[in-house]
């Protein structure tokens, strides 16, 4: 079982397969979103200390690269077991650290379970090709190419508060097939539940070195690691103006980025709109939004719009609100901050004509579930990412208005399509600039095999399962040649 007696609540981070203390004698307080309680305190490390880490994991990966791939595969059946074992204990830190609802929280677990089992054996089967040289023009049967992929080294792995464990283990477990050690570096709310997930591959006897931890805050240290020249892989999920930044400082350095979205569902006049309005509130409203895959606008034509409203405000008026551990599914926001942002994109659009359907009830840092009508694209909420439970209804004259204004986005994560004419559903498909298009269902990552991808401000590089074990290796070409 996981180790939860931490003396007065202080979380060391995992280095060489040891918890220690930052000597920098420095701790941040890890306040819950819901009741202002501590949850912990966590590790701001030095730069000094980042080097010694890195140091370490780059001496870690000459043996883990080495260790057979079935070996490697069985610790992580292994840590998936373990983390199974325990969904009770870390759903509950998952609600009082990033308040998260408890059904989300139990489904968080169970997922970054079966991803990690299904990564284990899907680097079983990761292999390489031999190739002939006579096939092109001009050569004959004197050589071949032997093709192997080979780990890069040392991946350094960024992830977000809204899914601390999966998004974690959706960048370590890939990169520990590939035979990469990894350096996490959790979000600064969400590190206990990220080390947590640390010492779970530890406990299922990953080797010393092979995975370390490195809390502390991203305006102080991020810089410093993501420029370091023994990092060869960057793997980072967050907001796009800080993934820029990275992409910017990092040169030449391969990554891995998701970033933000402006998730559209379209619906058109022959949708049903039963099934329509209880996905879009499911993929909108769904841990109150903070989800970079969530239903973000909808673009509906006219001559359905005002049913289509009625539906959603039904749907909305079942969701319950407030604390994450009664049962509920619109918790408090991540902290006030974020809070006021949304505040400031419902304030926008109602000073500039939108009509208020239901919601704009705010109590700290808990906004209600809020649905405004009649959104115009000089409305900032028709343009930038909330993050929070607040849907703009945008009415459109047909298909082609649709498409344009879904296009228009600087963002390009996913979209949605709602129709019963299957063709309709493919041309707009095909039309969209974005990494996936869903036909009637909600915007969703998932499952976890399948390839995941933003375009534009969205991101970069393609997740899955086996796009992420190739993302994080690359090919080694042997020739041999020979007399014939």
């Amino acid at each position: 079982m996981i180790d939860n007696n931490h003396i007065d609540k202080v979380y060391g981070n995992l280095v060489n397969g040891e918890w220690v203390l930052s000597k920098s004698n420095q701790t941040f307080d890890i306040i819950s979103p819901v009741d202002r309680s501590l949850v912990g305190k966590i590790q701001l490390i030095s730069k000094n200390e980042i080097d010694n880490i890195i140091a370490n994991s780059k001496e870690a990966q000459k043996s883990w690269k080495d260790t057979p791939v079935s070996e490697r595969a069985k610790i992580l059946s292994k840590a998936a077991d373990i983390l199974e074992d325990n969904i009770e204990f870390l759903s509950k830190i998952l609600e009082v650290e990033i308040a998260k609802d408890t059904d989300s929280a139990i489904s968080e677990i169970r997922r970054t379970a079966d991803f990690i089992r299904f990564t284990a054996n899907e680097g079983m089967h990761i292999q390489g090709e031999t190739i002939g040289a006579d096939n092109f023009p001009g050569y004959k049967k004197n050589k071949i190419s032997f093709v192997t992929r080979v780990p890069l080294g040392i991946v350094l792995a960024i992830s977000p508060f809204n899914y601390p464990i999966n998004l974690s283990a959706s960048k370590i477990a890939p990169a520990l097939m590939a035979g990469n050690s990894v350096i996490l570096k959790p979000p600064t709310q969400g590190s206990i539940s990220a080390l947590y997930l640390a010492q779970v591959f530890h406990i299922a006897g990953l080797p010393k070195g092979v995975l370390n931890t490195v809390t502390g805050k991203g305006s102080e240290i991020g810089d410093y690691l993501i420029s370091h020249p023994d990092i060869n892989f960057i793997n980072f999920t967050g907001s796009t103006n800080v993934g820029k930044h990275i992409a910017k400082i990092a040169e030449m350095v391969p990554m891995m980025m998701e970033l933000g979205g402006k998730d559209a569902a379209i619906v058109l006049a022959d949708a049903d709109l039963k099934m329509t309005a209880k996905n879009i509130v499911a993929g909108a409203y769904s841990y109150s939004g903070q989800r970079c895959t969530a239903v973000k606008r909808v673009l509906v034509v006219n001559e359905i719009a005002d049913e289509l409203v009625k539906m959603i405000k039904s749907e909305i008026n079942q969701l319950k609100v407030g604390n994450p551990a009664n049962g509920i599914q619109i918790t408090p926001l991540i902290n006030i901050e974020a809070a006021d942002f949304v505040q400031e994109l419902i304030d926008d659009a109602i000073a500039k004509g939108a009509k208020l359907i239901t919601g704009n009830i705010r109590e700290g840092n808990l906004i209600y579930p809020t649905l405004l009508d009649h959104i115009t694209t000089d409305m900032r909420i028709a343009w930038e990412e909330p993050f929070g439970p607040v849907l703009p209804i945008i009415r459109v004259n047909d298909i082609e208005e649709a498409i344009l204004i879904a296009n228009k986005s600087e963002y390009g994560l996913q979209s949605s399509v709602f129709t019963q004419n299957i063709n309709n559903a493919f041309m707009i498909a095909s039309k969209l600039e974005v990494g996936t298009v869903q036909i009637n269902n909600k915007t969703e990552r998932g499952p976890d095999h399948f390839p995941f991808l933003g375009v534009k401000s969205s991101g970069m590089g393609t997740q899955g399962i086996r796009y992420s074990i190739e993302a994080m290796s690359r090919p080694k070409a042997i020739v041999l040649n020979f007399d014939i």
